[in-house]
């Protein structure tokens, strides 16, 4: 029996995919603001729900950062608990 080769793969099946990084690591941020209400509302659903990590594309380290943040900035009034 002939050894298995493998098969040419035509690009044209292969989108351009590009590297992945956590935002937050990016832009090269330490610590997760609780008062940049702009960028944890980027990160909540339209329901005021936590995005996933797949979706946020955030690290786990960010991504517990983000829900202390989102936290505390509910606690305060700056988000609400639920959506509009």
């Amino acid at each position: 029996m002939p050894p298995k080769t493998k098969e040419k793969r035509n690009k044209k099946n292969f989108k351009n995919v590009r590297e992945r990084r956590c935002r937050f690591t990016r832009l090269g941020v330490d610590f997760v603001d609780w008062k940049d209400v702009a960028t944890l509302q980027r990160l909540c659903t339209g329901q005021g729900k936590l995005l996933g990590r797949k979706r946020s594309g955030s690290t786990a380290a960010f991504q517990r950062k983000v829900s202390q943040a989102v936290k505390r900035a509910r606690y305060m009034g700056l988000l609400p608990y639920i959506g509009n």
